[in-house]
């Protein structure tokens, strides 16, 4: 379509089965393209797994991952079988203390740049595990269907899923409120609940500043 090649620059990556509900990239052209005739041939070549939402002309400066502002990410459980959501959900029998669920995730939403090492997968080649948590909360999304939304201004490596499956420790009553606490406190991932699986994650949101759009 560009007549050369292009390298494309995600706004990051996520694990193997992980969904995108919003997703951006960018790429380098000199070629003159109507943004709208671009999403057309894009989603005509593209497989059925893929959609071109919109396209964006920004400035020469513009990076899909290093000028976003905030990420956002979505992990959905169901608590009853249900084949149409396979891979798209996780299914979680045991039931739920979506109160104490929400006073846990509570901690970590207060825009504080914390150390979240304890969430961080070991060998996960980031500089630093310091982020800003700035949206944790858990909500009923249909009769024995939850959601956790997330928002932050970096994620680490396996990050949402340490947390949810930590969350649900709390929902469990296996750990405590004070326990989670020790944990947050602690920079030791082996502190813990495991990582719950990648289907029921997506990355729902990036955010960016309004200057890099032309």
């Amino acid at each position: 379509m560009l007549r050369h090649e292009a390298e494309l620059f995600g706004s990051g990556r996520t694990d193997t089965g992980v969904h995108a509900l919003q997703q951006y990239a960018h790429f380098d052209t000199d070629t003159a393209l109507s943004p709208g005739d671009c999403r057309h041939r894009l989603n005509a070549v593209l497989p059925q797994d893929i959609a071109i939402l919109e396209v964006l002309p920004v400035r020469d400066q513009a990076h899909a991952r290093f000028d976003a502002l905030r990420r956002s990410y979505e992990y959905h459980i169901h608590q009853f079988k249900n084949p149409f959501l396979t891979d798209q959900s996780y299914f979680l029998r045991i039931p739920l203390n979506l109160v104490r669920m929400n006073e846990a995730a509570a901690l970590l939403a207060d825009f504080r740049e914390r150390d979240y090492a304890c969430f961080s997968k070991s060998g996960g080649g980031q500089q630093h595990t310091l982020c800003q948590v700035h949206v944790a909360q858990w909500y009923v999304h249909s009769p024995q269907r939850l959601v956790f939304n997330i928002s932050a201004n970096r994620f680490l490596r396996n990050m949402v899923r340490a947390i949810v499956g930590t969350l649900i420790e709390v929902g469990t009553g296996r750990i405590s409120l004070q326990h989670f606490r020790d944990i947050l406190e602690s920079q030791d991932r082996r502190q813990a609940g495991r990582s719950v699986p990648a289907q029921g994650l997506y990355l729902s949101g990036v955010a960016y500043p309004s200057e890099i759009f032309r």
